[in-house]
């Protein structure tokens, strides 16, 4: 439970004010925080006006947290926290001091001075992104189910779908990729401005969250409405069916808030880390891998079609009787016309971390997902996990889920009425 000395903070005991521009807290609700960011904005190296018009995304004053329905960018560097504080306030100062960070950061700003004018003193911005403008980056903000247990007094607001993922068929889990009480998934088109924001968003948390698990992704596999569908590393296109439309979103996505306030507006992210068999994979025939995913190569068409956005037809059957697409392939079992109606928001990424303890190459997809209901992807996956052919050729190593609050207005932060 939140201890009673919460109520106030001693910001010359935490070192916050010379930090966050003099951000205040007092009751419940972190305050002061409009110019926060304007005071993290100390001696920064800023793009252009019009380069950064054309590339940043804003942060403040959106219904939504950014990084969800963008385009996904071409790199991303997701990570998550255990939080080692039994402080309220503690997780309040954090939220509100990311906010604050993450604002400049969008703008392509840096975090307070690069090169402090004192030789002795500490850089409050390592600086590696310096003159690399915006480049897209976007940084969304997930709260774990740990946040709302007993340390911090908050189970009373806790969002009624925020459940752990349970085990679900196939999983092979380890527990090193597994949860975590926050998480942020930068996304940037430049793999060094998205490094850069989760580096220094991390040096903030010192303290009060360590970091527990991250995935940093290449190659984006998953597409918005004006890009070409990409590949994963097994070579298929991927996403081609994801949802664009607001109608879907509104639908699918974003949630009413699950009787808590806060949450209106926000989402739910699904993370998973899932190892590929590369090696095993390029060894297997063309045929039987389009009839893995039920679509061809190249082309990326359902196997009863011929072009890739031909919608596919699952009852379709050959001169011998048999599906054209078969039951058991990945996308028959994916599909919204198999599960219900039920649509999924993908924002997934490609990722390698070099060779693993057997020599194979270590590498895979880094499934993202956002989805107004964390069982829609449950009951799809028990499903996947239970017939899909694909995975002889993949497995789910690591698992969390996040509840994902709107975006902040100006001179708060994010999640903010969670603490009032």
């Amino acid at each position: 439970m939140a201890d009673k000395d919460d109520d106030k903070i001693d910001l010359s005991r935490r070192g916050f004010l010379g930090g966050a521009g003099g951000l205040a807290a007092s009751g419940l609700v972190v305050g002061a925080v409009a110019g926060a960011a304007g005071a993290f904005a100390v001696a920064t190296q800023s793009p252009t006006i019009a380069a950064v018009a054309a590339d940043a995304h804003p942060f403040y004053n959106q219904p939504h947290q950014a990084g969800i329905q963008t385009e996904p960018q071409k790199y991303t560097v997701f990570m998550t926290y255990e939080l080692t504080t039994s402080s309220r306030t503690d997780v309040q100062v954090l939220l509100a001091r990311w906010s604050a960070a993450i604002a400049q950061l969008a703008k392509g700003d840096t975090i307070g001075s690069p090169q402090p004018t004192r030789p002795d003193a500490v850089a409050q911005d390592s600086g590696e992104a310096l003159d690399l403008g915006p480049e897209g980056l976007t940084v969304t903000l997930g709260l774990g189910p740990g946040v709302f247990d007993d340390r911090f007094g908050l189970s009373a607001r806790k969002p009624t779908l925020l459940e752990k993922i349970p085990t679900l068929p196939s999983d092979q889990l380890q527990p090193e990729y597994t949860g975590g009480d926050l998480s942020l998934q930068a996304c940037a088109n430049d793999p060094q401005v998205a490094y850069h924001a989760i580096r220094n968003l991390t040096r903030m948390a010192r303290g009060t969250a360590a970091t527990l698990w991250t995935v940093t992704g290449f190659g984006r596999a998953s597409a918005g409405p004006s890009q070409q569908t990409p590949r994963t590393l097994l070579g298929f296109k991927d996403g081609t069916r994801n949802i664009f439309e607001d109608s879907d979103l509104e639908k699918w996505v974003w949630t009413a808030g699950d009787g808590q306030a806060w949450m209106k507006g926000g989402s739910y992210m699904v993370a998973r880390k899932i190892h590929m068999n590369i090696e095993t994979w390029d060894t297997d025939a063309i045929g039987d891998q389009q009839n893995v995913f039920g679509r061809t190569k190249l082309e990326g068409a359902p196997l009863s079609g011929h072009r890739e956005h031909d919608t596919p037809n699952f009852t379709k059957k050959d001169a011998s009787g048999d599906l054209v697409i078969p039951a058991t392939s990945h996308i028959a079992l994916a599909a919204h016309e198999n599960n219900g109606g039920v649509k999924i928001l993908r924002r997934s990424y490609n990722y390698t971390e070099g060779i693993d303890d057997l020599g194979q190459i270590d590498a895979g997809l880094l499934f993202i997902a956002y989805m107004n209901d964390p069982k829609h992807f449950i009951e799809m996956q028990t499903k996947l996990g239970s017939v899909d052919r694909l995975n002889e050729y993949i497995k789910h190593i690591g698992s969390a889920v996040f509840a994902v609050p709107p975006a902040p207005k100006q001179g708060s932060f994010i999640a903010a009425d969670l603490f009032a």
